[in-house]
């Protein structure tokens, strides 16, 4: 089931989100709005989530509650899966005239403000027209990238495969999240240097140690851990498929589910432990 949604666009999701997007889909004001509850159901079954499909196990609700409560079962058990209903079911609204005034299926401004806001939390621009995608980091600096930055952490920590790969910068996570540490505190950063020197300059300035760092005799933990996520950072980077681009699969070839599920994990960790000592240390 993991490896058939490698393809399909996805959005972030969490519990501001899964109250947006289901009002999105709330006819309770009106006699008809397209989604239907079918065209909700292959949402459902293309994102592969209809174990958390309320409907699907015979009870009745209405399509608000029924998205809602998909969402909310695969924010806890499938998030990948998640993300693809989300965005899915986005570009099914759009397509039905959700997002245009004048059509009788238009949502309502408030729902798309709301909705709008909730992903930009996430590092997600909804238009006005219902486009969805993700922040265009190369144009932020300063505290709204670092914002944008902890809203992917927090996806990638959920196992979010496409937090692994920064749609429209070329650089993963981390790499984004080392170089926005150097540019915050040198100014700007080496866009040639390899990834170890990316990596290494961003802990060196932050003062955490990496394999370069003599160890010291009686020294605490702190340091053999700060090597060791050094170390899984770089080995992460080395499985990354450098042809892999928007929503394709970010890993080499031989990489398993399991092993890219745990290093977009631990991409997570990594960069949200970088920010956190970038913002702890003056």
């Amino acid at each position: 089931m993991v490896s058939a949604l490698h393809d399909k666009p996805r959005a972030p999701i969490n519990d501001s989100v899964i109250v947006a997007v289901s009002r999105l889909v709330d006819d309770a004001q009106c006699d008809r709005r397209d989604p239907s509850h079918s065209e909700i159901e292959f949402q459902i079954k293309r994102a592969g989530l209809t174990a958390g499909d309320p409907v699907l196990q015979g009870m009745v609700v209405g399509k608000a509650k029924r998205v809602r409560a998909v969402l909310s079962w695969g924010l806890e058990h499938a998030t990948n899966n998640a993300e693809v209903f989300v965005a899915g079911l986005i570009a099914h609204i759009r397509g039905c005239g959700g997002f245009r005034k004048g059509s009788p299926n238009f949502v309502g401004d408030e729902a798309i403000e709301d909705a709008a806001e909730a992903f930009r939390a996430e590092g997600y621009v909804l238009s006005a027209e219902g486009e969805l995608r993700p922040a265009i980091l190369d144009t932020l600096a300063g505290s709204l990238l670092s914002s944008a930055l902890e809203a992917y952490v927090r996806r990638a920590r959920r196992g979010s495969e496409d937090a692994a790969l920064l749609v429209g910068t070329g650089k993963d996570l981390l790499e984004a999240t080392a170089a926005h540490v150097i540019s915050e505190r040198y100014g700007s950063y080496s866009q040639q240097a390899n990834f170890p020197t990316l990596l290494g300059q961003a802990f060196t300035m932050l003062g955490l140690a990496t394999p370069q760092t003599p160890a010291q005799p009686a020294e605490p933990p702190q340091p053999r851990l700060e090597r060791a996520l050094y170390e899984a950072g770089c080995a992460i980077n080395a499985m990354r498929n450098r042809q892999g681009t928007g929503h394709g699969r970010p890993w080499l070839a031989n990489v398993t589910d399991n092993e890219a599920r745990s290093s977009v994990q631990l991409i997570g960790i990594i960069s949200g432990f970088l920010l956190a000592a970038h913002k702890a240390k003056p």
